[in-house]
C-alpha cells in the first residue's frame, strides 16, 4: 500500500514538473527576452541598437539575417532588439553564448568591448561586431563596408540639386564623433564639392542612433540655419519627412525602404544579406576567419537608391543636369566593378576645412586612416587619421 502511495505520489511530482517546464516562461535578462537554439541547425542571434522595424540601419540588419535563414540551408536566426550599448549588451551578449548560439552578431558601434569581453569567455561561439576596430582573430571579428563610396555619390547629387536651384548650404546630422561618422562626413563633402565647389556642409551632433525626435530637431534645426539638403547618420527616415515639411530636400540612410516621400533625394542604403551569407556558409565550413572584414560596392551589399536595377529617379533627380546624372552613373558602375573603390574616394588632394594639407595629389588614405584616432595608438599613414573635416565643411570637431 505504502508502495502504491508513493508511486502515485512521485508520478503526481513529475507530471508537475512536466507541466511546469511546458508552460514556464523563457529566460528574462534585464527585461529582455533570450531566445532559445534549435537543436541541429546551425543557430544565429543579432543584437540590434534599435527596433527591427526602424525603417533604417535596424531593419536593414534584421533582413539580412532573415535572408541568411532563406538562403543557408539549416539555419536557425532569433534577434533581440532595442538594446542599449555598455553593460546591458554585455549580458544579453553572455546569454546568447551560454544559450549555445554558434554565431552572435552586435550591430552597434558600442557593442564592441562588451562582445570582445564575452567573446573570450565563450571560444566555441563566433562573434561578429558591426562598424568596429577590434578583432582577437579566432572567435571574435569585425565586419563594415565603405558606405563612403554611397556616400560620396549622394554628395554629388546633394552638391548639384543646391547648385541648380541656386542653394550653397547643405547640412549633416551626425550621431557620434566616431572615425565612422567623421569619414561619412568627410566623403559627403568631397562628392559635394565635385559638382558643387562654393557649397558648405553644416554639422549637428545628436548623440543617438535612434530617437525620431530628436532627429526631427536636429535636422529643422539645419533646415532653418539655411541648409537646402540634409543628410542622416541615424537611423530613421526622419529627416526627409522634415525636408517634406520644409519644401527642401533630404538623404536617409541604411535602408532600401527608406525614401518614401517626394523630398527624399536619394538614400545610400546596406544589403547585408549576401555579406552575413558568406560568413555563415564560412563558419560551417570551417574556412572562414575572424578579422578586420571590410567590403566595397563591388559585393553587391551595397546600394544608392535611385540607381539600382529596377529604381527609379526620385522626384528630386528627374531634372537634375544630365551631366552630373551621367557622372554618377559612370562611377556607380566603376564602384560596381570594383574599379573606384574607396580609396580612389579618399585620394589627394585633399585638404581640411582648416587649410592644411591632409593628402597631397595621387595619394590615398589606407584602410587604418579610415577607421582610427590618433589616440588609438595605430600607425596610420597620416598624422591625423580620420581626426578631421573636409574643406567645405563649416563645423569643428567636438573635443
Amino acid at each position: 500500500m505504502k508502495k502504491n502511495i508513493m508511486r502515485i505520489v512521485f508520478l503526481a511530482m513529475a507530471l508537475t514538473l512536466v507541466l511546469a517546464a511546458c508552460g514556464a516562461k523563457p529566460e528574462e535578462v534585464g527585461g529582455f527576452q533570450i531566445p532559445e537554439v534549435e537543436e541541429g541547425k546551425f543557430n544565429i542571434a543579432m543584437v540590434l541598437i534599435g527596433p527591427h522595424d526602424d525603417g533604417g540601419w535596424s531593419q536593414a540588419h534584421y533582413e539580412g539575417l532573415l535572408y541568411v535563414e532563406e538562403n543557408v540551408p539549416n539555419t536557425n536566426v532569433a534577434y533581440i532588439e532595442n538594446v542599449p550599448e555598455g553593460a546591458d549588451s554585455e549580458q544579453i551578449f553572455r546569454s546568447l553564448a551560454r544559450k549555445g548560439f554558434d554565431l552572435i552578431l552586435g550591430t552597434s558601434f558600442g557593442y564592441m568591448d562588451p562582445m570582445e569581453v564575452v567573446a573570450g569567455e565563450f571560444p566555441d561561439s563566433m562573434f561578429i561586431h558591426l562598424t568596429g576596430i577590434k578583432s582577437n582573430f579566432t572567435n571574435f571579428g569585425n565586419l563594415m563596408g565603405a558606405m563612403e563610396d554611397m556616400k560620396y555619390l549622394a554628395g554629388m547629387l546633394a552638391g548639384a540639386r543646391a547648385k541648380q536651384d541656386g542653394e550653397t548650404k547643405l547640412g549633416y546630422m551626425a550621431t557620434f564623433p566616431i572615425p565612422e561618422e567623421i569619414r561619412l562626413g568627410n566623403a559627403i563633402a568631397l562628392g559635394m564639392r565635385k559638382t558643387c565647389p562654393e557649397c558648405t556642409l553644416d554639422v549637428r551632433w545628436i548623440n543617438t542612433w535612434h530617437d525620431p525626435i530628436i532627429e526631427k530637431e536636429a535636422a529643422a534645426s539645419l533646415f532653418d540655419a539655411g541648409a537646402y539638403v540634409v543628410f542622416t547618420g541615424a537611423d530613421t527616415p526622419a529627416v526627409a519627412d522634415v525636408a517634406q515639411e520644409k519644401g527642401k530636400y533630404g538623404v536617409t540612410y541604411d535602408w532600401f525602404g527608406s525614401c518614401k516621400v517626394d523630398a527624399c533625394l536619394t538614400a545610400p542604403y546596406w544589403l547585408w544579406g549576401t555579406e552575413y551569407a558568406r560568413i555563415t556558409e564560412g563558419i560551417i565550413a570551417g574556412t572562414y576567419t575572424p578579422g578586420y572584414d571590410y567590403f566595397d560596392a563591388n559585393t553587391g551589399a551595397l546600394g544608392l537608391y535611385g540607381f539600382m536595377e529596377g529604381q527609379e529617379l526620385t522626384p528630386g533627380l528627374k531634372d537634375l543636369d544630365p551631366e552630373v546624372l551621367a557622372m554618377v552613373k559612370d562611377t556607380l558602375a566603376q564602384m560596381l566593378a570594383g574599379e573606384f573603390t574607396r580609396f580612389e574616394v579618399f585620394t589627394g588632394p585633399i585638404n581640411d576645412n582648416k587649410g592644411n594639407v591632409v593628402l597631397p595629389a595621387g595619394q590615398h588614405l589606407e584602410q587604418v586612416d579610415l577607421d582610427a584616432f590618433p589616440e588609438f595608438g595605430l600607425p596610420c599613414s597620416v598624422d591625423v587619421c580620420m581626426k578631421w573635416w573636409a574643406e567645405g565643411i563649416t563645423a569643428e570637431l567636438p573635443e
